[in-house]
């Protein structure tokens, strides 16, 4: 074959040549994943400075609170020494030794240096009356505290939700004026005033009803088992009822005013033009835009459970946090009652800051 005819018809390897066939390039490296831009980083970034600036405000007010507790009951017109001496004839040496023992003795500026070094380790001193650790008689009253309270919460909470949402969505029937009165009516009753209604009726005995629970305390005494539980359970009931009437009444007032702002919207019209159920419209549309404001006081009662109700504890001889602050008033027993002022408004300011951070998760708006 002629060798032009050849090439034609043979024609040479693409890559030159006859040997083996050059290898194909790399891949290319694979490329940075580019940071996140638009409006979820700004997003994230405007959130992390809301909290970032709740927290220290949080703390800031946290201080607020250790120099307020310090100078604030050093008003009281009492001296703690004296007190203590229950009005036994004492000599000046006595009272002396007394108040260096306790350092009461001090200027006022080292015994305030004193205390917040203290304070800020977890040292609140040893109380005056009981001659122990403040932080131990702390923690010894608070499980009866969050025993009571804490039942309540939970169930003026659910009470209030519940009866707020169907007040507002039956606005102007019979039931929601009666109940609107009746949470108004109670709203604004004392608290410490109605237990002793509560004790005059129910546990004294009023007419034909009989004394039917205690006058107070956490238990009678003498029981174990089954038989203590509902002991206390027996004491818990009048303070219950009083915390219970008061709470679940500001609860329900605050859900049915925000329930009613919601009522208008148009998203609830659009969805009743879809044919939904009434009731699937206020459960799942009306409801969860109301509980915005409900929310927030949710939180605050929770700072309360901690805080415990002082006149509440009182009436009802409850062995919580609120009956031994005003027994550590009394006094004065001032490193008591400092410490537990502290421990009170700390659980308030916690709470508050916790609702802050997670309001915006629930709304959007906030923390832009």
């Amino acid at each position: 074959m002629p060798p032009l005819l050849s090439c034609l018809t043979n024609p040479p390897p693409p890559h030159g040549g006859g040997g083996p066939r050059a290898a194909p390039p790399p891949p290319p490296p694979p490329r940075a994943r580019p940071a996140a831009r638009g409006p979820r980083a700004r997003n994230t970034k405007a959130y992390l400075q809301y909290v970032a600036g709740k927290i220290a405000g949080a703390i800031v007010s946290l201080f607020a609170v250790l120099v307020t507790s310090f100078f604030l009951f050093r008003l009281i017109p009492s001296d703690p020494v004296k007190q203590m001496t229950g009005g036994r004839r004492v000599s000046a040496q006595q009272l002396e030794t007394l108040r260096h023992q306790f350092g009461l003795d001090l200027p006022l500026w080292q015994q305030f240096t004193n205390y917040i070094g203290d304070a800020l380790t977890g040292d609140f001193g040893t109380s005056y009356q009981f001659h122990t650790p403040v932080i131990d008689k702390i923690t010894e009253a608070l499980p009866a505290t969050l025993l009571l309270t804490g039942t309540a919460y939970v169930l003026y909470t659910a009470l209030g939700i519940w009866l707020g949402t169907r007040t507002a969505w039956r606005n102007g029937s019979r039931s929601d004026r009666f109940n609107t009165a009746f949470a108004l009516t109670l709203y604004s009753i004392p608290s410490f005033w109605l237990g002793l209604l509560l004790i005059i009726v129910f546990s004294v005995g009023l007419g034909p009803i009989p004394g039917l629970f205690p006058t107070g305390g956490l238990e009678s005494g003498g029981e174990s088992g089954f038989a203590y539980v509902m002991d206390v359970a027996h004491h818990l009931v009048l303070p219950v009822v009083t915390l219970v009437a008061v709470g679940y009444a500001q609860t329900l007032l605050v859900m049915r005013s925000s329930l009613l702002d919601e009522m208008g919207s148009d998203y609830l019209t659009t969805a009743r033009a879809k044919g939904l159920r009434d009731d699937v419209v206020r459960r799942k549309h009306a409801v969860p835009n109301a509980m915005l404001p409900t929310f927030t006081l949710m939180f605050v009662n929770l700072g309360h459970v901690v805080a415990g109700q002082i006149l509440v504890e009182t009436v009802f001889s409850w062995p919580g946090l609120g009956g031994l602050f005003y027994s550590a008033l009394s006094v004065p027993d001032l490193p008591l009652v400092q410490g537990l002022f502290f421990v009170f408004a700390t659980a308030v300011i916690l709470a508050n800051t916790l609702a802050d951070v997670l309001y915006p998760l629930l709304d959007p708006r906030v923390g832009r």
